[in-house]
């Protein structure tokens, strides 16, 4: 293998989108030609069922995707969470800056009843929300991100349910009174 096709294969490795060769030609650069001739050798090295990685022209470029063959294992392996789930108090806070916002920490921590720095501070480093400025009196003014409504499935916050329409079970109830009561009496003692 040439140093040019190991360099194509690094930068169609690095690349989360297709490259053209033109693309590949300025980042290597090498000709056009010189690229095609790299890929041409990747393509027989890679060949079909020769390896786990394919080559694959798509969309006006050039990526490597998975072999066909591997797909099985590779859903089972990305179908696993990456990241945590989402604590009790991380799910409050993202739901009350998600229907809130523009919102600062005071606010949630009012609105739940208890501080919020920890949630916030999770929520911000995991990308689910960002700081967009600050209050008047200085706190930091929260909002939902992108990443966030690409994970739950929103092409804007529109989407988002309407929380009138959220009809808990008896017991569901029961359990949500059993905790404001609890938060409620915690607060008031000294």
């Amino acid at each position: 293998m040439s140093d040019l096709t190991r360099t194509i294969e690094a930068l169609l490795f690095l690349s989360p989108q297709p490259v053209s060769a033109r693309d590949l030609a300025e980042a290597a650069e090498a000709t056009e030609g010189q690229v095609q001739e790299a890929i041409e050798l990747l393509r027989e090295d890679l060949g079909e069922g020769k390896r786990g990685v394919v080559l694959r022209e798509i969309a006006g470029g050039f990526s490597l995707a998975s072999d066909p063959a591997s797909e099985a294992a590779a859903r089972r392996l990305l179908a696993k969470p990456r990241t945590p789930p989402l604590t009790q108090a991380q799910a409050e806070t993202l739901a009350i800056v998600a229907y809130l916002q523009p919102v600062t920490r005071p606010e949630v921590a009012r609105i739940r009843g208890v501080t919020s720095e920890s949630a916030v501070q999770t929520l911000a480093e995991r990308g689910l929300i960002e700081e967009t400025g600050r209050s008047q009196f200085g706190a930091a003014i929260f909002k939902t991100t992108e990443l966030f409504e690409r994970l739950f499935g929103l092409s804007g916050l529109d989407q988002l349910p309407d929380p009138s329409s959220f009809d808990p079970t008896p017991e569901d109830e029961r359990e949500l009174r059993e905790r404001l009561l609890k938060a409620g009496e915690q607060r008031s003692e000294p």
